[in-house]
């Protein structure tokens, strides 16, 4: 099933949370997914589930990526679980495209509409009715009623509902600050610097799961359509190589944590072994032969980083050899000489790339990108494309090099030169993925296995 909303900020995380605990009681295999870039709403389900979340976006993924991602870690479960983004309808440029419903009809799955009925009775019924005539092809098959003001509340509610309305309703939840995530300024605080206690969070999650109509949950999932032939894959990523492959240093830790997980799989069918090592806790990248610094927080973790200095010394001796390094956002502020915070601190970083960089809260950059490589590169031949996103609020303040890394087009039609690129050093603000054209992971490889052989 997938969980959407009539609005943003009606409560989708805290209900899908909710939904997720009520399954795992049950002892099901549950998976889940989410629909967008986000990269911290996929950590909360892990968190509940212990299974990686994935990411589905028509945008950066294509209707087949989508698809294909969808069947590769859906495949064994007894029930998944789709977070939207959004409102259910809302598309891009006030379209249907890449909307909840596009993914919805894509894959053939129920949708349950989240409701934040705070202060309202009767007009919730008129949201419903809405909600369920706008658009046949997904109408809702279930709704919950979100932030409900106590058992009399609730009642009013179901009583200004139709009989079918009413049957429709699987679950009402009142309004729980321990549910409520924090935000921060990019989005929601991550599930390593939430600050309330796990033990009450946990105990404030069952109370949720107890609200919800677990039968009648598992009922709606089930009008889900078998899953459809499986969508062919002219990159053949879907095999596992049988050739040893090389290694893959990936920095991972509370600092480096954005990457999607269907970008990691695809790394591993091409053929790299995943290493994984943590800058934060001073590690040196582990003898490999490629690289990869993904996105997350290194501005609020600059002065543990600061003091990384085997770590820094690690990736300038990568470097210097010619290893491949591919960098991300917050990996490409590592890499520079320095990252001024949102307090003016100073702190120095890798110094890998020529240039430094700062937080700035009057700048926000968030949009969708294709990526044209400016020159051949460990990703490919001259004008290899990468789709992504762009999610953060920094720039790069002072360089002695030139971007020159990728010309690109973002989604609103914005066409600049982005980028940097020294030796067999990468780093941009894209966070790419890679469902859509897998090629660039296979010229990765080859590249890396070059300096292995």
């Amino acid at each position: 099933m997938m969980i959407s909303a009539t609005h943003s900020g009606a409560g989708k995380t805290t209900v899908t949370a909710a939904v997720l605990r009520a399954l795992v009681r049950r002892g099901l295999d549950v998976r889940s997914f989410k629909v967008g870039p986000d990269f911290i709403d996929p950590m909360y389900h892990s968190e509940i589930t212990g299974r990686p979340s994935v990411n589905l976006d028509v945008w950066m993924m294509g209707e087949d990526g989508v698809r294909r991602t969808f069947e590769a870690w859906s495949a064994g479960a007894d029930i998944v679980v789709i977070e939207a983004m959004g409102a259910l309808f809302d598309g891009a440029d006030g379209t249907d495209e890449g909307s909840a419903a596009h993914v919805a009809r894509l894959l053939g799955v129920p949708v349950l509409v989240v409701m934040d009925v705070w202060g309202m009775t009767r007009t919730a019924s008129a949201l419903m009715a809405g909600m369920s005539a706008f658009d046949p092809r997904v109408a809702p098959a279930g709704f919950v009623l979100n932030r409900v003001g106590g058992d009399t509340h609730t009642d009013l509610i179901l009583r200004s509902l139709t009989g079918p309305q009413r049957e429709a309703v699987v679950g009402a939840l009142p309004a729980d600050p321990l549910l409520e995530v924090g935000e921060r300024h990019l989005g929601l605080v991550t599930t390593h610097e939430n600050p309330d206690d796990p033990e009450r969070r946990s105990r404030a999650l069952d109370r949720a799961a107890d609200r919800l109509d677990v039968d009648r949950l598992l009922a709606l999932a089930a009008r889900a359509p078998e899953s459809p032939a499986p969508v062919a894959d002219s990159h053949d990523m879907d095999r596992t190589s049988t050739t040893p492959g090389p290694r893959l240093a990936i920095a991972r830790d509370a600092t480096f944590c954005f990457y999607y997980e269907d970008n990691l799989r695809l790394l591993t069918r091409a053929g790299f072994t995943l290493v994984p090592f943590s800058p934060l806790n001073g590690e040196p990248p582990p003898e490999a032969e490629a690289v990869y610094l993904g996105g997350g927080y290194p501005e609020s973790f600059a002065a543990e980083l600061a003091a990384a200095v085997e770590s820094a010394a690690g990736l300038r001796a990568a470097a210097e050899r010619g290893v491949p390094v591919y960098a991300e956002c917050g990996g490409l502020l590592y890499l520079g000489r320095s990252l001024t915070g949102f307090d003016g601190s100073v702190h120095t970083m890798a110094g890998v790339l020529p240039l430094d960089c700062a937080m700035d809260p009057d700048h926000l950059a968030i949009r969708y990108v294709e990526a044209r490589t400016r020159h051949a590169s460990p990703l490919g031949p001259a004008g290899t494309v990468l789709r992504g996103q762009e999610f953060h609020r920094s720039r790069v303040v002072a360089a002695d090099l030139e971007p020159d890394l990728y010309d690109v087009v973002s989604s609103a039609g914005e066409r600049f030169v982005h980028g940097y690129r020294l030796g067999s050093v990468m780093g941009s603000y894209v966070h790419a993925h890679f469902a859509a054209d897998p090629a660039p992971l296979e010229h990765l490889v080859a590249a890396a296995r070059a300096r292995n052989v």
